[in-house]
């Protein structure tokens, strides 16, 4: 981690590109990362990365934002299809850092997280996400006591309200999606569906509600994590949770009203923001040199 660090010290640092934890990472290679980075500086520059231990000028919140988001995501959807997020059945495929803490989030919202799955399978039957987690800490399975095993595949066409795909890339896929019964899915994994997969949901009638929305909530902390750190000012959790809820439920419905007044999915709707925000703002600037 160091030694990487040291390579690509010109193209970062805290006003310029800001790295974070994803798949492989925590906070310690982010400690290693703004550790080797202030070395060199001759001072110590907390900005310089995200998801950094908190006594090092990390953010509370920040290791459960990606799933908190998915879960605020998750809940929104419910709404706009009309089911009562109280009871909910949800299916989550990766019990990991999103996983994870999006079924710790969703039991809290009072929806039912009724399989998750890992790299050797998925698991239904258990009582609940924490005793659960109780288990796979303690054994590293998911066979906890009245768990019955189901292939991946089988999560994926479980009958459920909604289905997060967590895990890794393309996971549903032209072959996979003809037999999802989920009435949505929210992606807290980058890029779990592909384009043939997307259509078929489209097709089906399933609200897709797409990465770039869904699991936003990551980045939205370490963005928080950067303001504290520019401002030397610690937030509390309230402070943390609440911000991230006021910016995903803007941007949410943004997509919505996007997706309905034009006509397109929720994934194009998103692009469409995105794309047009940044066309806004380079035609503002102008031409230089």
């Amino acid at each position: 981690t160091r030694r990487y660090t040291s390579e690509i010290l010109p193209i970062i640092g805290p006003e310029r590109d800001i790295p974070a934890p994803d798949i492989g990472t925590d906070e310690r290679n982010m400690a290693w990362m703004m550790d080797t980075y202030s070395v060199n500086a001759g001072f110590s520059v907390r900005g310089v990365v995200t998801g950094k231990p908190i006594v090092l000028g990390g953010s509370i919140g920040r290791n459960s934002a990606t799933g908190d988001g998915v879960a605020i995501s998750t809940r929104e959807a419910l709404r706009i299809r009309g089911i009562d997020p109280v009871g909910a059945t949800v299916a989550i495929q990766g019990f990991g850092k999103v996983g994870y803490w999006a079924a710790v989030a969703l039991e809290g919202m009072g929806m039912k997280v009724v399989a998750v799955s890992d790299v050797n399978g998925a698991v239904i039957g258990f009582e609940n996400v924490d005793a659960l987690w109780a288990h796979f800490l303690e054994h590293k399975n998911l066979d906890a006591p009245g768990t019955d095993r189901i292939s991946n595949i089988e999560l994926l066409h479980l009958d459920v309200d909604v289905l997060i795909p967590a895990a890794l890339s393309d996971a549903i896929t032209a072959q996979t999606a003809s037999g999802i019964k989920a009435k949505i899915v929210v992606e807290g994994a980058n890029a779990p569906t592909t384009p043939e997969g997307d259509a078929i949901l489209n097709e089906n009638g399933v609200l897709v509600v797409p990465d770039i929305l869904a699991n936003s909530g990551g980045v939205i902390v370490s963005y928080f994590e950067w303001v504290q750190d520019k401002q030397n000012y610690p937030w509390n959790s309230d402070e943390v949770k609440t911000n991230l809820n006021s910016i995903l439920m803007k941007a949410f419905h943004e997509v919505e009203e996007m997706a309905t007044t034009r006509k397109v999915t929720w994934r194009e709707a998103a692009h469409m923001l995105g794309v047009a925000r940044v066309a806004e703002a380079h035609k503002l600037r102008g031409l230089y040199p």
